[in-house]
């Protein structure tokens, strides 16, 4: 017999009655009856219930013993009495009759309860991850994780795709977050940085003549943390292809996305992804990551109330604002009117306005001041009725957008509109190339730096900057972005023009982008690719609101490591070797 185990906590069945078994695990519930010891085993597999009657010469040792200890136990495998079978654990109809028992390690007093539900924090949680993934749930996560990488990886390698490793250490590059720096000790004085995405690699990979490239990659951005994303590293499935357009790319992609979402979910998914541009999605949806799992659109009403007798909208449009309209089904009441307003403030806004249609006219401050007629002309716009409003928001395009865009999302939420048992995906397309930053005016890339103008060099000498549109694309779902991608600028000429227009001159790109400016002046095919974050597709699969539940060992809000006791200072022998001081006005923590 072996040492530790003849079978798995979840295997043992009827047809294994009269059995001599040896089972090891965790001791994951004690249940003392007085002369009855009944113990729940447990292991990665499943639950299998042990029992111990107290002229068992173990007896004593059992009932001292904490749990979570760790216990090799042989015995009988016997039925289970009608009224004593448990239908919810597929073990639920044998009970093992102990004999024989090895204590491999025992516990000490728990931090938090492995058999409970129980939240308790995300300081303890973290700083005892590995008590905390032995619950059902975060260790359910976990299985799923690699699950999805598994059926991920194979979907790839049968479209063809080869997978490759790229460097971890690389020089840093200015591609939209902070880098995490590595200092050289050979090299002092310089310092490696911790790819933020394998992003000019995968182009060398193109360059280099092979035709499809992926890697499950782990990224790195010294970034805050968010619900959907977690602080210092993730993971992507990475992948870029030769020769191809930007239909190509989503043709390549979508499959993959919808054997992934199949085959570990139940919820409905559509063959379609619909695409959606930029433009229309900031203007309908509020924001870049539309949610399209209910039906409602803004519009934008601007031209209704420049030079209205609504004063406060039309002096603000005159200098420059814009007025957003959500509709607001079953809204049209002065409490819910006067819980939005105050939501609105709460999210920073003055307020926010409306129109309540009742009695088959609009009531309200707005309505009496703009006229009876553009108001009932909204109601119509809109396609209301009676019992329903309109909501609005008057400030800079970007302020308005967003937030129409929380207030769409708020009504659809307060009002249940929001379909659970489906994942809607689709493509946003149409990125603009630049943008311009408010504070100092300078032209700046508003997505990827190494992307395709749309036009190539003819839009980039011809047209204005903000007018110019990029192969760019991101992929959503359920108004969570899943992925980012591009078709690259491979040309040296348009990339040098594309970063001039952003304030770059060419030495620039030839000092921060040497590896990539240097590869396309040697032949390089043209090429596009794409990201989908795995972590944020495993967060939506197990139906977890935060990003670090699906996490191995995810890092605090704060980026630390509580449990390796990361970052850590290191010692003056280790920095002399880097040939670094550190700053003594620096408060170190």
């Amino acid at each position: 017999m072996h040492k530790y185990r003849t079978h798995k906590c979840d295997q043992l069945r009827n047809d294994n009655v009269k059995e001599v078994v040896r089972l090891s695990g965790w001791i994951h519930r004690k249940r003392d009856h007085g002369q009855l010891i009944f113990i729940d085993l447990r292991d990665h597999y499943g639950l299998t219930q042990i029992v111990v009657d107290s002229s068992n010469e173990y007896f004593p040792t059992l009932e001292n013993l904490s749990l979570e200890s760790v216990i090799t136990v042989t015995g009988t495998v016997v039925e289970r009495s009608a009224e004593t079978i448990n239908k919810n654990l597929p073990t639920g109809n044998i009970e093992v009759n102990l004999y024989g028992l090895e204590i491999l390690s025992k516990a000490g007093i728990l931090p938090l309860q492995v058999n409970s539900d129980e939240d308790y924090g995300e300081e303890t949680r973290l700083k005892f991850r590995y008590l905390d993934l032995r619950r059902n749930r975060p260790h359910s996560n976990i299985v799923l994780r690699s699950n999805v990488i598994q059926t991920i990886r194979n979907k790839m390698l049968d479209l063809g795709f080869i997978e490759f490793q790229t460097p971890i250490l690389t020089a840093s590059s200015p591609e939209g977050a902070r880098d995490f720096l590595v200092p050289s000790r050979l090299n002092k004085g310089k310092f490696y940085a911790l790819p933020q995405a394998p992003q000019q690699f995968k182009q060398l990979i193109m360059v280099s003549g092979f035709d499809k490239y992926f890697q499950i990659a782990p990224c790195f951005r010294d970034e805050d943390s968010r619900a959907d994303r977690s602080p210092g590293e993730f993971y992507q499935l990475d992948l870029e292809m030769s020769y191809v357009e930007q239909e190509d790319v989503f043709e390549a992609v979508e499959p993959v996305i919808r054997e992934v979402f199949k085959t570990f979910s139940s919820k409905k998914i559509d063959e379609v992804f619909p695409k959606i541009t930029y433009k229309d999605s900031m203007l309908k949806y509020g924001n870049d990551k539309p949610d399209i799992r209910f039906a409602l659109e803004i519009k934008d009403v601007t031209e209704v109330f420049k030079g209205s007798g609504f004063s406060i909208f039309a002096k603000s449009i005159e200098t420059g604002s814009v007025v957003r309209a959500v509709p607001g089904p079953g809204c049209g009441s002065r409490s819910i009117a006067d819980r939005m307003n105050s939501w609105a403030q709460g999210e920073g806004a003055p307020g926010m306005g409306y129109i309540i249609y009742n009695d088959n006219t609009a009531k309200g401050p707005i309505a009496n001041a703009l006229g009876i007629q553009d108001a009932m002309g909204m109601k119509e716009l809109f396609n209301l009725e009676d019992g329903d409003a309109l909501f609005f928001s008057c400030s800079t395009e970007a302020e308005a957008s967003n937030l129409a865009g929380k207030a769409r999302v708020k009504i659809a939420t307060d009002k249940k509109m929001i379909e659970d048992n489906v994942f809607k995906f689709c493509w946003v397309v149409d990125y603009p190339m630049y943008e311009k930053d408010n504070n100092t005016g300078q032209i700046e890339f508003s997505h990827n730096p190494f992307s395709m103008p749309q036009g190539g060099m003819d839009a980039l000498e011809n047209k204005n900057p903000l007018d110019i549109l990029a192969y760019q694309y991101d992929l959503v779902c359920n108004g969570i972005e899943l992925s980012s991608g591009a078709i690259r600028n491979h040309v040296p000429e348009i990339m040098y023009k594309a970063f001039e227009i952003a304030g770059h001159k060419p030495e620039v790109v030839d000092n921060k982008f040497p590896g990539l400016i240097n590869a396309f002046k040697f032949g390089a095919p043209p090429h596009g690719g794409i990201a989908p974050g795995i972590d944020r597709i495993v967060m939506l699969l197990a139906d977890e609101p935060n990003i670090r539940e699906v996490i191995l060992f995810p890092m605090t809000g704060k980026a630390e490591d509580l449990m390796m006791n990361a970052p850590s200072d290191i010692n003056e022998l280790q920095l002399k070797e880097l040939g670094l001081k550190l700053d003594k006005k620096i408060k170190m923590n």
